[in-house]
C-alpha cells in the first residue's frame, strides 16, 4: 500500500470541506459534530447519535444519506420488529416452486437505524454480522451488503421505558458515539429560518457518488501512522482497563477504530501523515461508548467522556512525528 500524495490530501480535503458544507446548511451550529460524522464515514465505520428529543440526530443523519449519491433505507426500531425486517428472508414462490430472497432495508449504503434501543436484543444482534463484516447469512448463502456501507443509528438517553439496552458487543462495532446537544442562540434562530424556508434534510444537494465515496475511503486508508502514534493509541486503551471506575475498558477492536479515524481526520484537513493531536480529537467519540463504568459509578453519575479526558491527561503523547 503506497503513501498518498499531498496533492491528494488536499483533493480529498476539498471535496470533505463541500460536504460539510451542504450539510451545514442543514444541521445549523454543529461543524465539528457533523465533521466528526464525516470522518465516521470516510473511515468506513458506523456511528451512533445519542441525545435528548429534537436536537437533530435523524436530520443529520438523512442529510448524510442525501449527500451522497446512493441507496438509503431508514429503519424505525421498535419493540415488535423482527429480524426477518431488518435483514430480509427466504420467501417461497409459488411461481417458481422454490424459496427467493428478498432483501431487507439493511441492504443499502447508508441505512438510518431510528431509536435503535427501542428493538428487542434479538432484533438488535441481527445488525452484529453485517456490521462486522459487511454480509448477511440467510439461509445457507452468504449475501454482501453494498459498498460503501454505513449504519447511523440513533438513541434517545432519556427515555428508558420500553428500551433496551445495547450490549457490550453492538456497541463495540460503532466507531464513533456522538452527541448533538442543544444549539447556541444564533444557531437556533437560524434553525427556525430554515424550517419557514422549507430547507430541510430533503434539500440536500448530492455532493459525492458512492464511487468518490469508495475512493475517498480507500485514500484516508492509505495514510501512513507512524509507530509512536500507534503506541500512543495502545497506551490510551490499555489506561482505560485498568480505571477504578471501569469494569471494563477500550477493546483491541477499540484500538483499531482509532487508527481508522486519526488516519480519516488527519486527509480531512489535507495532511498526508497523522500526529498525537489527531488522538486527542477523535479520543471522546472512539473511546466513551467503549468503556462500561462500575455500578458504583453509576449511581455517582461518571461521565465517560470525563475519564477520556483524564486518560488524555494521563498518558504521555509523542512530539510530533511524519512518516
Amino acid at each position: 500500500m503506497g503513501h498518498i500524495t499531498a496533492n491528494e490530501a488536499e483533493a480529498f480535503s476539498r471535496q470533505f470541506n463541500e460536504v460539510l458544507g451542504e450539510i451545514g446548511r442543514v444541521v445549523r451550529g454543529k461543524e465539528n459534530h457533523i465533521a466528526m460524522a464525516l470522518v465516521c464515514l470516510f473511515a468506513e465505520g458506523h456511528l451512533l447519535i445519542e441525545d435528548v428529543p429534537g436536537t437533530g440526530k435523524t436530520v443529520l443523519a438523512k442529510s448524510m444519506a442525501n449527500v451522497l449519491d446512493g441507496s438509503w433505507s431508514r429503519i424505525q426500531f421498535t419493540p415488535d420488529l423482527l429480524p426477518a425486517d431488518v435483514t430480509g428472508g427466504l420467501v417461497y414462490s409459488q411461481k417458481n416452486g422454490e424459496f427467493e430472497l428478498r432483501k431487507g432495508p439493511i441492504f443499502a449504503n447508508i441505512v438510518l437505524a431510528d431509536e435503535i434501543n427501542r428493538a428487542s436484543p434479538k432484533t438488535q444482534s441481527a445488525l452484529l454480522e453485517v456490521m462486522e463484516e459487511r454480509q448477511v447469512t440467510i439461509g445457507n448463502a452468504t449475501n454482501p451488503v453494498p459498498r460503501p456501507f454505513i449504519v447511523i443509528a440513533t438513541q434517545n438517553p432519556v427515555e428508558q421505558a420500553g428500551t433496551y439496552r445495547l450490549p457490550e458487543a453492538q456497541l463495540d462495532r460503532f466507531l464513533m458515539r456522538l452527541s448533538l446537544g442543544y444549539p447556541d442562540f444564533t444557531a437556533e434562530t437560524s434553525v427556525l429560518e430554515n424550517a419557514a424556508s422549507g430547507i430541510d434534510s430533503s434539500t440536500v444537494d448530492q455532493v459525492l457518488s458512492t464511487k468518490a465515496v469508495a475512493s475517498m475511503i480507500s485514500l484516508a486508508a492509505q495514510v501512513p501512522v507512524a509507530n509512536e502514534i500507534n503506541e500512543y493509541i495502545v497506551r490510551l486503551c490499555a489506561a482505560s482497563r485498568v480505571l477504578s471506575q471501569v469494569r471494563l475498558g477500550v477493546s483491541t477492536r477499540g484500538a483499531v477504530a482509532m487508527m481508522r479515524a486519526v488516519r480519516a481526520l488527519a486527509i480531512s484537513q489535507g495532511r498526508d501523515f497523522v500526529n498525537a493531536d489527531d488522538v486527542k480529537t477523535v479520543a471522546p467519540s472512539v473511546m466513551s461508548h467503549r468503556l462500561l463504568l462500575t455500578p458504583e459509578s453509576e449511581l455517582k453519575r461518571v461521565s465517560s467522556d470525563d475519564l477520556v479526558n483524564e486518560l488524555l491527561e494521563m498518558v504521555e503523547a509523542p512530539t510530533a512525528v511524519r512518516v
